[in-house]
């Protein structure tokens, strides 16, 4: 799979419960934002019948930090699948100021296919890729 699969978008608000001391968006808050919109574009796009059989889980997170956010900003998250190995799925996701365009954030992040009973490694099914094109 490459860059070409298809590009998630979601649009969120600072809150004050997003700010650090700093008054600026906590970096942790990024993390959490990254897996949501991850967690939210498989929600959308799997089966019933993949959700209930299998999960997602980070083995890998690899964030560069551009600017601040601040109270109020519209934040522009977008993502999508980049590469895929047997049972690793490589997703990129892009934060941005939705107002000035301006780069917040980049990550990339690696997440491993699980079978939900046996907790063990998926591979991850033609089928499975397709969902994301």
């Amino acid at each position: 799979m490459s860059a070409n699969s298809e590009l998630y978008q979601k649009h969120i608000y600072v809150s004050e419960d997003d700010l650090d001391d700093q008054e600026h968006v906590n970096n942790v808050r990024y993390v959490q934002w990254i897996q949501d919109v991850a967690q939210e574009h498989w929600e959308t796009r799997a089966s019933e019948e993949q959700k209930a059989g299998l999960a997602w889980v980070v083995v890998r997170h690899e964030i560069d930090y551009k600017m601040e956010a601040l109270l109020n900003d519209e934040i522009l998250l977008e993502t999508r699948i980049i590469d895929t190995t047997h049972v690793t799925s490589l997703r990129e996701v892009v934060i941005k100021n939705n107002n000035s365009g301006k780069l917040l954030a980049k990550a990339k992040t690696t997440w491993c296919l699980l079978d939900q009973k046996t907790k063990k490694p998926q591979r991850i099914s033609d089928e499975l890729k397709q969902i994301f094109q």
